[in-house]
Order: C-alpha cells, then sequence, then structure tokens
C-alpha cells in the first residue's frame, strides 16, 4: 500500500502542475535532440521510432560519480544495475554490475554496451564488465531501450547503452581535477586534460579510486586511463585514435550466511580504436577497427581458511572489429543507412597451481582454446512521407561461423500530430548468440546451443511544453530459444514474456529550479533475478550564485533477489544528495551523500548494502 501511495503522489506530483518557465530556459529546450544510437548517423531524435534516452556529461559528474551506471540507472525508466557494496562491482560468483533493462540482463549478455558504436564484450564469456565504463571518458550516454540488433547484431536483443566519448572542439587547453575521500576508507582521483590547436584535438584521462567496503575481505582497488587523439583531415574528413584501459583488484567475501577467504580477483580490460569518419551535405559514414582485450586471474576463494585453494582460474580473451557504415540522404526526407560488421572472437581459458605456476587441465570441449568469426551487413531506411510522418524499416542478415545465419527485421512509423509531440511505433527483432563458456566450458556446456531471439512491441507518446517535457511507453517482449542449465546442461528450452509501462517527466521551473521524474512498471511471466516490477525516480536540482544542490529519491518495489522455489523479494527506498559550493573560479568543494535514509536492503542475495555514506572532495579546473 506504501508503495502505491508513493508512486500515486511522484506521478500527479509531475502531471498537475501548470509549467511556466523563464523565457530564456524555454529557447533553450525547445532545440532539437540529437541521437546517434538509433541511427549511424546523428539524427533529430524525433524522427526515429526507437526509444532513445540521453544522459549529458552535466548530469554524469554533478554527483561526482566515478561511474556512469549509478547515474543511467537514475535517468533510464526500466534500467537497473546490481550492487553489493559502496564501490567496485567486481566480476565472477558474487559479482555486481548487471545491467537489467525490461527484464532482459546484460549479465546474460543480452543487453549491449557500446563505446562510440564498438561492441564491448570478449570472447569467453560475452557480456560487459561494469567496472570499465568510467565517467573521465564519457562526453554522453545514450540508451536505446528495446532490440537495436539490426545495427549493432549480437546481444543487442534487449538494448544498448552506448558511451560517446569526449572531445575537444574549440582551441585552448582545459583541466580538470576531482579529488574525494569517504567512508570505509575510500578514495577516488580523477584527473582530465583536453587539447585543441587548430586541427588537432586531444582527451586525456586518469583515475584511482579504492576502498575498503563495509564488510571485512571486501576491499577494491581499481586505475586506469582514457586517452584519444583526433585530426581534422579538411572540412569533411577526420580521423581518431583512442584507448581504454582499466585494471582492478578486488575481494568477495561470499555472503553472510557462507564466508569465503582469499576469493580475490585481478582483471585487466582495455579497447582501443581508430576511426576514419566523412561528414557531407548529404552524406556521412565512418571506416573504424577495434580490439577488445581482457586478462583475468581469479581465486575461487575457501570457505576454510586453513585450508587455500591450489589454483588461479585464468582467461585471456579478447575481440577484433572492424565497422564500415555510410549514410546518405537520396532525395527530400530521406535517409539510407548501409553498413557492414565483422568480428573475430577467441580466447583461452586454463587453470594454474600456485605452487608451480604450471598450467592445469580446463574443463574445455577444445582444450581451452577457441575462436569464432561473425560478418553481417544491415541496411535501414527511413522516409519522412509528409510534415507529420515518418517510417522506418531495417534489416541485417548476420552469419556466425559456428550457429549459421541470423535474419533480423524491425520496422517503425512516427507520427506528429503536433508540432511539438510525436507518436511512435515500433516492432524489431533482437537475437543472442551463445557464448563460448556456454558451447564449450565447464560440464554444463552444449557445442549444439542455437541463439537467442524475442520480438519487442512498443507505442510510446512524447510532448514538450515549453520547459515542461513528458512521456509514456507502453511495451511487449517476447522472446524463445533462451539459454538454461536443464539436468546439468545448457538447453534452448527458456521463454520471456515480458510487458509494461515507463513514464518519465522534466521540468525546468527557472533558472534555478529543476525538477524530473521517471517510472517503469514491468510484469513478466518468468520472473528474473535483479528486474523490479516497479522502480521510481523523483530528482531536484538547485542552482544560485556559488551553490547547486542535487537532490535524489529512487523507490524499489518487487526486486527479485532468488527466483524459483526460494523466491525473495526486496522493496527499499533510497535518498541520495550532492552539494557543491564554488569557492573560487577554479575551486569547488562538494559533498554527496548515498542511502540518507539508513535502509537495509539487499540487491545481490547475501550481500546486505551499506546504510549511510558520506563522500567529500574538491574540484579543480583550469
Amino acid at each position: 500500500m506504501k508503495s502505491k501511495i508513493l508512486v500515486l503522489s511522484m506521478i500527479s506530483t509531475f502531471l498537475s502542475v501548470t509549467p511556466v518557465a523563464a523565457e530564456d530556459v524555454t529557447d533553450s529546450l525547445s532545440l532539437e535532440e540529437v541521437v546517434v544510437t538509433g541511427t549511424r548517423n546523428a539524427t533529430d531524435i524525433r524522427h526515429l521510432p526507437m526509444t532513445v534516452t540521453v544522459i549529458e556529461r552535466e548530469k554524469l559528474t554533478e554527483q561526482h560519480q566515478t561511474s556512469v551506471l549509478p547515474t543511467v540507472m537514475q535517468q533510464v525508466p526500466g534500467l537497473f544495475v546490481t550492487s553489493r557494496s559502496m564501490m567496485g562491482y567486481a566480476v565472477s560468483t558474487g559479482a555486481a554490475g548487471g545491467i537489467n533493462l525490461r527484464g532482459i540482463t546484460g549479465g546474460a549478455g543480452q543487453l549491449l554496451v557500446l563505446i562510440d558504436g564498438h561492441p564491448q564484450y570478449n570472447g569467453i564469456y560475452g557480456h560487459p564488465i561494469a567496472d570499465s565504463y568510467q565517467t573521465l571518458m564519457a562526453e554522453r550516454v545514450e540508451v536505446l531501450r528495446g532490440p537495436a540488433s539490426v545495427l549493432y547484431g549480437s546481444n543487442a536483443m534487449g538494448g544498448v547503452l552506448n558511451i560517446v566519448t569526449r572531445s575537444m572542439r574549440e582551441n585552448g587547453v582545459r583541466t580538470t581535477v576531482d579529488l574525494g575521500v569517504g567512508s570505509y576508507g575510500t578514495i577516488q582521483a580523477e584527473a582530465s586534460n583536453q587539447l585543441r590547436s587548430g586541427k588537432f584535438s586531444s582527451t586525456l584521462s586518469a583515475q584511482y579510486s579504492r576502498t575498503d567496503n563495509h564488510r571485512p575481505r571486501m576491499g577494491f582497488e581499481q586505475y586506469g586511463g582514457y586517452l584519444k587523439l583526433g585530426y581534422d583531415i579538411n572540412n569533411h574528413w577526420n580521423t581518431y585514435i583512442d584507448a581504454n584501459l582499466t585494471h582492478f583488484n578486488a575481494s568477495y567475501p561470499g555472503t553472510v550466511s557462507s564466508p569465503l577467504y582469499d576469493a580475490d580477483q585481478w582483471i585487466t580490460r582495455g579497447v582501443v580504436s581508430a576511426a576514419l569518419e566523412n561528414h557531407y551535405n548529404r552524406t556521412s559514414g565512418a571506416l573504424s577497427v577495434y580490439t577488445n582485450f581482457g586478462r583475468h586471474k581469479i581465486d575461487d576463494g575457501t570457505a576454510n581458511p586453513e585450508q587455500p585453494t591450489q589454483r588461479y582460474f585464468r582467461s585471456k580473451d579478447a575481440l577484433i572489429g572492424v565497422s564500415w557504415y555510410q549514410s546518405a540522404q537520396l532525395f527530400e526526407g530521406n535517409r539510407l543507412t548501409v553498413g557492414v560488421d565483422y568480428q573475430h572472437i577467441y580466447g583461452h581459458a586454463y587453470y594454474t597451481s600456485k605452487q608451480t605456476g604450471e598450467v592445469l587441465d580446463t574443463p574445455n570441449k577444445q582444450s581451452g582454446k577457441s575462436y569464432r568469426n561473425e560478418i553481417a551487413g544491415y541496411v535501414d531506411f527511413r522516409q519522412d512521407l509528409t510534415s507529420w510522418l515518418t517510417i522506418d524499416a531495417g534489416l541485417r542478415v548476420d552469419h556466425h561461423s559456428v550457429v549459421g545465419t541470423e535474419w533480423v527485421p524491425q520496422a517503425g512509423v512516427v507520427v506528429r500530430p503536433i508540432q511539438t509531440g510525436e507518436i511512435k511505433a515500433m516492432v524489431s527483432k533482437g537475437f543472442r548468440n551463445p557464448t563460448m563458456r556456454e558451447m564449450y566450458l565447464y560440464p554444463p556446456s552444449n557445442e549444439e546451443l542455437k541463439p537467442e531471439r524475442l520480438w519487442n512491441y512498443e507505442l510510446s507518446w512524447k510532448h514538450r511544453l515549453g520547459a515542461f517535457n513528458y512521456g509514456a511507453n507502453l511495451f511487449y517482449i517476447k522472446g524463445d530459444n533462451m539459454i538454461q542449465t536443464v539436468n546439468r546442461q545448457n538447453v534452448n528450452t527458456g521463454a520471456i514474456k515480458n510487458y509494461g509501462m515507463e513514464l518519465e517527466a522534466d521540468w525546468r521551473i527557472s533558472n534555478h529550479w529543476a525538477v524530473s521524474t521517471n517510472h517503469s512498471l514491468l510484469h513478466m511471466e518468468h520472473h528474473v533475478i535483479a528486474a523490479p516490477t516497479y522502480k521510481g525516480f523523483l530528482g531536484a536540482n538547485y542552482n544560485c550564485d556559488k551553490w547547486s544542490v542535487i537532490a535524489g529519491l529512487q523507490y524499489i518495489s518487487g526486486l527479485y533477489t532468488a527466483v524459483g522455489d526460494a523466491e525473495q523479494k526486496e522493496n527499499f527506498c533510497l535518498l541520495n544528495a550532492s552539494v557543491n559550493y564554488a569557492l573560487t573560479k577554479y575551486l569547488t568543494l562538494w559533498v554527496h551523500g548515498e542511502n540518507l535514509l539508513a535502509q537495509s536492503y539487499e540487491i545481490n542475495l547475501g550481500y546486505p548494502m551499506p546504510r549511510a555514506t558520506f563522500m567529500g572532495g574538491v574540484n579543480l579546473r583550469f
């Protein structure tokens, strides 16, 4: 009953107001919102049939989060990210950082993370690693809800989270340093330098963070960096190369009821890419090459500290990709995009002896080594039939060297009955190829697995009223061939049937005040872990002279932490807040608090989350 009252009050707060805003604020909000994720070229979001949420760098950095995921979870309805501690998601058993969108989980590789449109998964496990997605490299994050497999292929069956990297657009030098300390011995430090001189530009960022966290044997330490070098060849052609590298050491304490000792992880992940882009009045495109690589060393730990394990699990895996696309306007109101993707995916999993370092036998059907190739071509056609009607259709043909060929269609329509509002309808197919782990590694593996598939049907409405914007979505998802472990073997027997509703609104009340809210309701015929049946967020920003205050209230209801015969659910309400004070033009003092209501709750079963935590620090800009 309390959750229903809270939902109704949060919605009514925003739908009952009469929005009146300052004229200068209204003008700034009436500008077109341009995205690149729903289509390969920069496009006005009002002409795309899919639903895309954009989180700009100002929003990503205002609460001094080192990862983009906490902010993205607040801002995107239907998206939830698992946590187990104050800092650090880690990997393997008991890890957090699983990204779930509309009941489709990134932990299973069904939700794709991109960096500048390049898929971020490696050869063996095929899922994102949350600690890699640092705020230091992000100019903005675009989240497409619903399948994006036509443009991005396997793993984009539930949607994509695209991190668009930073670049310097005006001549000059800009440097920022952000330092913070807080609860449980937590330290975070980040420094960035951006430069542009004529045709050359660069971005260089580095970060270090560590914490003891709130439980014994749960320490986390991370360091990494990002480098991007760009050059404008002429007015129409430019090129860049960038690299992102992160390494973290994490300890895994086990659940409260079944503690573990010496469960440690040493993980290195990296991305390197290079691109050649062209921009003309009626056409634009890019040719890019990229590689993702990972080095993993894991001690699974022991329940008895006097009987340590005798081996480490190790893996080396990578993905090398080539992507080409060209988008052209053939005639008035038209946009045709064609592209080709190629990926070489490979990995090596093995064990080594702690005492001797020798390689031990690995339960792998291909002697610990495997690779696969994937090549695909796609086309997307969009046409404005009238000033108020746009149609879109796309098709991808994807060939996998092991599981064969997949045809992936999508179609949508956008109706703009008024200048400030649009109705969107979309039907799209998503798919995910089985990973090497599912096919070859460990006893449940099965070489006969086939791709997972689903269909998504969506209807949405978005309306802009000066400084007040709101939108609503209805969706229905039906999938089959989901990979499950039955009788100790991986088989394509699972099913998905989810449907729900998403609401969002934001209002720039004045130059000082802004508020936003979003809500999602999810019904799952087949329950999955880390997919709340209701998620609501209410945020407020206040700016005046040297002060800024950011507060957010998030309510989670019906969060499954266990399913099946031992099903368990959690309900909790979290209040977070940040205060910034500009001491000088160059120096800002800040303090940030999380779970200020000191709620007792779990997201990962057996891992109680910390009560109220605090961070404070300084931000330098020169």
